[in-house]
């Protein structure tokens, strides 16, 4: 990687001119101005200090030398501000990216070994076995999922999981709802209200348990909507089924073992402010009822039995959960930061610029089946990861669902579908794309073309540093970034014509190619399919 090759001649160059103690790393950056060059570093300024030197002589030095002895494909280096180096490269550099995108495919680049094969349990969605998984879930549902390919194109063994909250009083209710709607009734106070009861309960058997087929008819419900989403899980963990194998009593024992509760007015208390927590959480109340943070600790429990490090994916209004689940984790001797928590913030849909409700069948509730029916799954899911879950986001669904270039789905999947334009427009004309051997990718320098090449370098680390952050947004700037820059291409540059010579449509082919594995692979990354034509 470019990068590293730069980095590595700025420490030979350093280690040349006497520099000691040389620096643990070289940072490489890419300048936020094209003129200042291709790449750039403050090397100067963060060594000089400690070795004893100015850093401008210091930065003159080293441009001196590696001008003297230049790295591959550095055409000069530059002394600027205070201590900067900028590096100006040929364009082999980025013939040389293009070669290494299409030898290692859609499969093989920008993946990396950050993982290292450790496992990692995704956690996310764990909607109410209530209802139907709703509008303000499918935030979370898309950035669960786009994270978990992160994490396993990142070399993690990633587990995809849901949790059936299916114990406690709304469980009761809903059950209630069903069986009052079924008996042509009205739903008890503060029971469940939406269109899909009365729907559901009309479905329902006569002398079944309404509690328990409708949280088999709800999870139906939610798989149905979730897989239309593009989202599957690996595992569905039942809260019930942590009662029935014992594993909530097995947590509470060995928290007892180690000191960790105690009684206090009839109840039992977790010792969590030990571990950071503003007060001690009641874990069975008085009354011998257990609290909902029992059973979660036991979950948590039981998935640190699966996989080395938990995240979990929640909305914005479990924010002050977090401190005492993190507590729990540690006082059951996990290191806390082995369990991470993304929380998502919420999400106000809009048409035309109005709020919108447009769900026919329940009331109040805006179904994701109903979202996934007005703009479809792949331009909810991108729409939902343009950017970072911490900041509350707007979203007009007219916008979403039009098909013009203002629509960011659209320009991006409006790239891919060229690019296969192209290869059916070459295979009309009768051009054969010759080996990429056999094609001088030297007569690639428009610029057009280089920023297509610029971009496509940058994956690999923009999938590294999205997946250490957490960040699957980081993608979806990168795609955008290079479906605007194969636009400019594709208006500037033709393929094929009378006017282009055999030989520079052949290495434009293997461009365009190149770029057909990059947002092959980034839009993989969002869950967002990649079509042919539009």
């Amino acid at each position: 990687m470019i990068r590293d090759d730069l980095a590595a001649a700025v420490l030979d160059a350093l280690r040349a001119l006497g520099v000691d103690p040389l620096p643990a790393t070289v940072a490489m950056e890419r300048p936020a101005r094209r003129e200042h060059g291709d790449w750039s570093s403050n090397v100067a300024l963060a060594t000089a200090k400690k070795a004893g030197r100015n850093p401008r002589e210091l930065a003159a030095e080293l441009a001196d030398h590696l001008n003297a002895h230049p790295p591959a494909h550095v055409t000069a280096v530059e002394l600027a501000g205070p201590g900067f180096l900028n590096f100006r490269l040929a364009p082999t550099w980025l013939h040389d990216v293009l070669t290494t995108v299409v030898d290692e495919g859609v499969d093989g680049y920008a993946r990396s070994d950050l993982g290292e094969g450790r496992t990692v349990n995704v956690e996310f969605v764990s909607a109410n076995p209530t209802g139907p998984v709703h509008a303000g879930h499918a935030r979370g549902a898309a950035y669960g999922d786009a994270l978990a390919r992160l994490l396993d194109r990142c070399g993690y063994g990633v587990t995809r999981e849901f949790y059936v909250n299916d114990r406690g009083v709304q469980m009761q209710k809903y059950g209630a709802s069903l069986a009052a709607r079924k008996a042509g009734e009205e739903p008890p106070e503060d029971g469940y209200l939406g269109e899909y009861v009365v729907a559901w309960a009309a479905e329902m058997p006569d002398g079944v348990d309404p509690v328990a087929w409708g949280e088999d008819r709800a999870l139906q419900d939610q798989r149905e909507t979730l897989e239309a989403f593009g989202v599957d899980f690996d595992v569905w963990t039942r809260e019930l089924s942590l009662v029935d194998s014992g594993a909530i009593e097995a947590t509470l024992a060995e928290l007892r073992a180690l000191g960790k509760v105690y009684e206090a007015d009839g109840a039992t208390w977790l010792r969590s402010t030990e571990y950071g927590d503003d007060k001690d959480r009641v874990l069975i109340k008085s009354d011998g009822e257990l609290t909902y943070l029992m059973p979660d600790i036991a979950y948590h429990r039981d998935k640190f039995s699966r996989a080395e490090r938990l995240i979990n994916v929640w909305g914005a209004d479990h924010h002050g959960y977090v401190a005492r689940m993190k507590a729990a984790m540690q006082a059951l001797g996990h290191d806390p930061d082995e369990l991470e928590v993304s929380i998502v913030q919420m999400v106000d849909l809009l048409k035309d610029g109005a709020p919108v409700k447009i769900s026919k069948r329940s009331g109040e509730l805006v179904e994701l089946r109903d979202v996934v029916d007005e703009v479809g799954a792949d331009a909810a899911r991108l729409t939902y990861l343009l950017q970072s879950i911490d900041s509350r986001q707007t979203v007009d669904l007219a916008v979403v669902a039009s098909q013009g270039m203002e629509n960011p789905v659209f320009y991006v999947q409006m790239a891919h579908a060229r690019i296969h334009g192209i290869a059916r427009r070459a295979a009309e004309a009768g051009v054969v794309r010759a080996g990429l051997d056999e094609v001088d990718l030297g007569l690639l320098v428009a610029e057009r073309e280089l920023d297509v090449l610029r971009s496509l370098s940058e994956l690999p680390e923009v999938v590294r540093v999205a997946c250490e952050d957490r960040a699957p947004h980081r993608v979806t700037s990168w795609v955008r970034e290079l479906a605007g820059a194969f636009h400019g291409f594709y208006h500037d540059c033709y393929v094929i014509g009378d006017d282009v010579p055999a030989e520079l449509t052949q290495a434009r082919l293997w461009l365009v190619e190149s770029a057909r594995v990059g947002l092959s692979i980034g839009l993989d990354l969002l869950g967002v399919s990649a079509p042919e034509s539009m």
